[in-house]
């Protein structure tokens, strides 16, 4: 088979990207690799489709030549196709060098055997030393983008294989000093150094024969396989990731040079510091890394070469810079950073810090770096969190969180403040405007937005996130939890629907909040018996601060909302609490209000649960009893085979998850009414009993819908058909989601869910009252004025099948005719919730294939949709 077009590939490439995995596994999928190596030498692609080509191959190498003889076999390819390349200046050779790196590297291909990676590290090492490599290398203009090229391509596979060019590094640094890309060069000699350094102990070879040694134009080359096998260990990423600097000094601890050996590497560390100027940002703070990291582990060296460096870099408005210098603070400490340094250092973080105008992630930023700060002599145990020493209040008057910031801003500076009040001098207390009178202050802000009834849900989510943090790093200060106990109690008594929010506050902080906060808690439930919604969440908040002790006040409070409890959510809701007491070991006062409960709850499943739980107290002591309503059924075996007998009725009464019973599908639309009702199709799989179908819509689109309920099913039974209710707040097709509860036969409660159901825009049409006889044309028209200005109008072919106009309107828009003149002209209005309308004019065209249709609407959201739905009429005949 010959070349595929562009087409051809661009179809091929699009249907990859969208699945790789399955694309793979189809058909075309075995030879995508072959063919792909192949086309790049055809004459008929352009360099553009083949530059596509290829960036395919650096984004997937290892699906498309998964084994090493396949990526062996590519990367020899992909060398020869270089090679053939004419001497003209092309756009193919940096991305063929990229891929044949690519293809070596993810392969698994890379070593002394290979023979592609014997003619590619030559081929690297000669372009990035700017010498002949011979033919197919382009003119003198291509040298210097293909010498950056090599670098980059060499410092990937000193990634991969560290200490594989440990034995070039004289010869990159005689390159650094000559006319070439300096980038490029620099970070690939700091990357060799660098690992160079881990390797050279382990191997035993000379650094200062490493770091003067040339390179011979004969021989087998320098690489050494042998150092790169020692290099296999994990190093540390290539980026600044401070204080990630102490995990990795023990893997250079060992090394002690010569003073040979520290001269020469003293004088490499200096060339690439002196051109480092010369070099972007980001590239500046990879080397700045790279070298910090590398002399760490030199046992008895001074950082002094990194002096001159923080003359310019103190006082850089670079972040990426920044965190350089606060990455080489961490590593040196007080070796390369003054008192004044740091001073200097913290001052401009938190001035930077204040400014208005800075973007939240260079704010956020700022705020870590102050969170985070290494200083040079932090107090306090090791990895214990605390502000900076030099950091007082004065100095961050103007970093106090408030209200109107950012909620990732208020949260970050609270963190700042809630250090501070954790080191506040004792003399500071009394003032009127220290740290801890600021967050009282700032707590009972978030506390008061977080009790507006109907306020948003962001507002509380943010109180409670404050409120975390604050018993976080101010666990063992009880005159900061006091008043955070008392603005939380306030808080549940403003909103109990916020009892969520509390149960995973209580899950997640500490015993020094959890356990005043829980009495308090349980004490303002009990106190204050709700009804309607707010009982609701007064069992749930119960349910997690109940007392296991069955305390009277907590009995009382059951007894009372077990008469306000009338549907299953809440009865569910009320046990769950009386399950909570039974595990403590209950007492005579739960055992009468599950008699009752037993009694007076409306649902059997409720009835049920209580009188199990009653039969558990009345049967087993304290200990047992918790056993058995532990949160595992994978208990220990007890002496009483009650136990089992009743874990295994416990289990028949959850609620359990099924294969769906049914099927459900939308059957035919009937557009008559006022409102919109959706038909659905049920046919019985297997016999079910009280179904509940409850639907679902995501996002906005549709208001809540309503659950429909089915007495029983039955297979092979006729099933009447369902309707839908449905509440469009925009006129939109969706989709909805099913979910089934039913019982079986055998009296268990299942749940399952079914396949989606879709909302077509079709079965959103509803028609319009029909005007008196006679009154149509002037209603029409009437109609079809009212759209515009507001609205839009447009025109659109509308596909016709074989049997024409009259048939097609007679199948799917006559309820919507409001003027005809059979078979050539129709007038159609249609009705779509909640206020817009779509008024249709189809006129009989001179072909018979097609007829035009104008359409005007006043929702200018709709016309898409009804173009989309009129070119596809014609496909449903």
């Amino acid at each position: 088979m010959g070349p595929l077009s562009r087409e051809a590939w661009a179809q091929r490439l699009g249907a990859f990207r969208a699945s790789p995995s399955a694309f793979m596994a189809g058909a075309d999928g075995e030879d995508l690799g072959r063919d792909l190596l192949s086309d790049l030498r055809s004459e008929k692609l352009s360099e553009q489709t083949k530059v596509s080509l290829l960036a395919l191959s650096l984004e997937y190498p290892a699906q498309l030549w998964p084994d090493v003889p396949a990526a062996e076999a590519a990367a020899t390819s992909l060398l020869d196709t270089m090679v053939l390349l004419p001497p003209r200046p092309s756009a193919l050779r940096r991305p063929l060098l990229l891929a044949a790196t690519t293809v070596l590297a993810s392969g698994g291909v890379l070593g002394p055997t290979s023979g592609a990676s014997c003619r590619l590290l030559p081929l690297l090492l000669g372009l990035a030393s700017g010498g002949d490599v011979g033919r197919g290398f382009g003119p003198i203009s291509e040298q210097r983008p293909l010498q950056a090229t090599a670098c980059e391509c060499l410092r990937e596979l000193e990634s991969c294989k560290p200490g594989l060019l440990g034995g070039i590094l004289g010869l990159l640094r005689s390159l650094l000093g000559q006319e070439g890309p300096i980038q490029p060069l620099s970070l690939l000699l700091a990357l060799a150094l660098r690992n160079t350094l881990v390797v050279q102990p382990r191997s035993g070879a000379s650094l200062q024969g490493l770091l003067m040694a040339g390179v011979s134009s004969t021989g087998s080359g320098p690489w050494d396989w042998t150092l790169a096998e020692k290099g296999h260990s994990h190093l540390q990423p290539q980026a600044p990731c401070w204080p990630a600097a102490e995990e990795g000094a023990c893997a250079l601890a060992v090394l002690e040079p010569s003073p040979e050996e520290v001269r020469e590497l003293r004088a490499a560390v200096a060339q690439l510091l002196d051109t480092s100027y010369l070099l972007t940002p980001v590239a500046q703070a990879q080397l700045l890394w790279l070298l910090g990291w590398a002399l760490r582990g030199l046992r008895g060296q001074t950082p002094a070469l990194f002096k001159p460096q923080l003359v310019r870099l103190l006082g850089t408005a670079q972040l990426t810079l920044l965190h350089a210098v606060l990455a080489l603070k961490a590593a040196f400490g007080e070796a390369l950073f003054t008192a004044q340094d740091e001073a200097l250092l913290l001052r401009r973080l938190t001035l930077a810090a204040q400014h208005p105008a800075l973007p939240l992630p260079t704010h956020l930023f700022y705020l870590h770096c102050l969170l985070s700060f290494p200083e040079n002599c932090p107090l306090g145990p090791e990895g214990e969190e605390a502000a900076p020493l030099l950091l007082g209040p004065q100095l961050c008057r103007g970093l106090m969180p408030s209200l109107l910031h950012d909620p990732m801003v208020l949260l970050s500076r609270l963190h700042l403040l809630c250090l501070l009040c954790a080191e506040d001098e004792e003399e500071e207390k009394g003032q009127v405007q220290n740290p801890q009178w600021y967050l009282e202050e700032l707590l009972a802000g978030l506390q008061q937005r977080a009790a507006l009834d109907g306020g948003p849900r962001v507002l509380a989510t943010l109180c409670f996130q404050a409120s975390y943090l604050v018993a976080s790093c101010l666990a063992r200060q009880p005159m900061i939890l006091t008043p955070l106990i008392q603005g939380l109690t306030q808080l549940y008594r403003a909103r109990p629907v916020l009892a969520p929010h509390f149960v995973d506050l209580l899950d997640r902080v500490g015993p020094e909040l959890e356990e005043p906060l829980r009495v308090v808690l349980q004490q303002e439930v009990v106190s204050r018996p709700g009804r309607d919604e707010a009982l609701r969440w007064h069992l749930q908040m119960l349910a997690k601060v109940a007392e296991r002790d069955a305390q009277s006040a907590t009995l009382s409070f059951l007894q009372a909302a077990a008469a306000h409890c009338a549907n299953w959510g809440l009865q569910q809701t009320l046990l769950r609490v009386c399950r909570v007491l039974l595990r403590g070991g209950g007492g005579p006062g739960l055992a009468d209000l599950l008699q009752v409960l037993a009694r007076q709850l409306e649902d059997p499943d409720g009835r049920d649960h209580a009188r199990l739980y009653y039969i558990l107290l009345a049967h087993l002591a304290g200990p047992k009893l918790g056993v058995a309503l532990g949160p595992s059924l994978a208990a220990p075996a007890l002496t009483s085979s009650l136990v089992a007998e009743n874990q295994s009725f416990a289990a028949a009464l959850i609620v359990q998850e099924a294969p769906a019973p049914i099927r459900l599908s939308v059957g035919p639309q009937k557009a008559t009414g006022p409102l919109l009702v959706l038909q659905l199709q049920v046919e019985a799989l297997e016999p079910v009993y009280s179904l509940e179908l409850r639907f679902r819509v995501e996002g906005q689109l549709y208001a809540p819908l309503e659950a429909v309920h089915v007495p029983c099913l039955c297979p092979g039974r006729p099933a009447h058909p369902l309707f839908l209710p449905l509440q469009p707040r925009r006129p939109a097709p969706a989709q909805l989601e099913v979910r089934a509860l039913y019982t079986t036969p055998t009296g268990i409660t299942c749940h399952a869910h079914l396949p989606p159901l879709p909302v077509n825009f079709a079965d959103l049409f509803l028609p319009f009252p029909q005007p008196p006889e006679g009154a149509q044309p002037g209603f029409f028209e009437g109609l079809w004025d009212s759209c515009l200005p507001k609205g839009a109008e447009s025109r659109v072919w509308c596909p016709l099948g074989p049997q024409g106009l009259e048939a097609l309107v007679s199948r799917h828009l006559e309820p919507f005719v409001m003027v005809a003149q059979p078979p050539t002209s129709y007038h159609i209005a249609i009705r779509l919730p909640p206020n817009s309308m779509l008024l249709l004019r189809l006129q009989a065209a001179q072909v018979d294939d097609g007829v035009p249709v104008a359409l005007r609407t006043n929702d200018w959201a709709v016309l898409p949709l009804a173009g989309d739905y009129l070119r596809g009429l014609s496909v449903t005949e």
